[in-house]
């Protein structure tokens, strides 16, 4: 390898560093609601977000109107799209109990919220990277905002009979 590649190679890792330590969070954050786990423990999240870089960093040297944010996003987006897709009625694929801000939500309603109200994508976006038209953006976006609006169902209070009722 000459002087001059390896020069390059140097180059590239300290440009994909920056970048990742400057998205990295904001990425994480992301797949965290996507896949609606605890913030704490997210190892699905976790999982997205690597391979989501990876990718990221194999395309990395493509010409520089591709914003890295913008392809590290998609990849993570349809990444869990297709994963939640294949993972519809298989056996032996059970995932602990969905315990985070958006676990309200199917993973369709989440992609649009993360993708429109996180990441600020306008709904024509959103329906271009998820392939849905511009309206069902819309309306899967308002019954996602529906439901987190609703206040979270309680039980009933128990009622105990311990005597005559007061007159």
């Amino acid at each position: 390898m000459g002087e001059r590649q390896a020069s390059g190679d140097a180059r590239r890792a300290r440009e994909f560093e920056s970048f990742v330590s400057g998205a990295a969070g904001r990425l994480l954050h992301a797949a965290t609601l996507l896949t609606a786990e605890n913030p704490d423990d997210n190892p699905y999240a976790r999982r997205l977000l690597t391979l989501a870089l990876a990718h990221t960093y194999a395309y990395w040297d493509l010409p520089r109107d591709d914003d890295p944010y913008d392809r590290a996003r998609r990849h993570l987006a349809t990444r869990f799209a297709r994963e939640v897709w294949h993972r519809r009625g298989l056996p032996g694929r059970a995932r602990p109990p969905l315990t985070g801000a958006l676990a309200v939500l199917t993973p369709q309603e989440r992609l649009v919220v993360v993708l429109t109200l996180y990441d600020g994508l306008a709904d024509e976006q959103a329906a271009a990277l998820l392939g849905l038209s511009e309206e069902r953006v819309r309306v899967i976006g308002g019954r996602a905002v529906a439901t987190l609006s609703r206040p979270p169902r309680r039980p009933a209070p128990a009622v105990h009979a311990s005597g005559p009722a007061p007159s």
